[in-house]
């Protein structure tokens, strides 16, 4: 029995066009698993922010020492992005000539909606593209392993003695092109859909942090 053909091999044998897909391919995975990573790292510290910032707003402390604290940093991030252009509309527009609650409480809502917006795009980030290629990296390995197959029945349809050896290792070769396509997308596709989940939670969580939020704000501009 022959010995098996390495990954390697099967690559150096393959035609330009299936290898200019399978290095694609590869970097496509690449790419993505370095984006796993950094999204990973990034919703987890969003989570974790969250988390600490809601037990300190909660436990009673001063909006006005909490917005000094938190302002004062040199990037402000995640949920504290929306209590600091929330709190700070909301200063504004009582020093102006604003008397009513509704019209306060109104402008606060539209402030933190707008940096809701950018926190959710923030966190959005590289999730098209893992969607992306999920979606067409096992096409773009399905046409490898069909252009290598293709030439493989070619090249022994002029051959005048056809055997099964002869043949076996162009297909071998074409259809390493679809297993990296699935290699590439499974992953992505996996990467997207958790993280999506997990955007989602920190997104509604966000919204109910601005409900909240604009409630104690309304109190707060009511006249007694």
């Amino acid at each position: 029995m022959s010995a098996e053909l390495s990954f390697f091999d099967l690559f150096l044998q393959a035609s330009l066009l299936v290898k200019s897909v399978m290095i694609i391919l590869l970097g496509f995975s690449v790419v993505c698993w370095a984006m796993i990573f950094q999204r990973s790292r990034a919703l987890k510290s969003a989570q974790i922010q969250l988390t600490g910032f809601e037990d300190k707003f909660w436990s009673g402390a001063d909006l006005s020492k909490l917005y000094n604290e938190v302002s004062a940093r040199s990037q402000v991030t995640g949920i504290e992005s929306l209590f600091v252009a929330g709190f700070k509309e909301f200063a504004r527009l009582r020093k102006s000539n604003i008397t009513s609650s509704n019209a306060v409480v109104d402008g606060t809502h539209r402030a933190m909606r707008v940096a809701l917006s950018r926190e959710v795009d923030e966190l959005e980030l590289h999730l098209p593209f893992m969607a992306t290629v999920g979606s067409i990296s096992p096409y773009i390995g399905l046409f490898g392993t069909v252009w290598g197959i293709m030439n493989s029945f070619i090249a022994l349809g002029a051959a005048e003695n056809a055997t099964l050896a002869q043949v076996a290792p162009g297909i071998a070769e074409a259809l390493v092109a679809t297993a990296m396509g699935l290699f590439a997308a499974i992953p992505a596709v996996m990467a997207f859909n958790r993280f999506s989940h997990k955007v989602e939670k920190l997104e509604n969580s966000y919204g109910n942090f601005m409900d909240e939020f604009s409630s104690i704000l309304q109190r707060q501009s009511t006249p007694e």
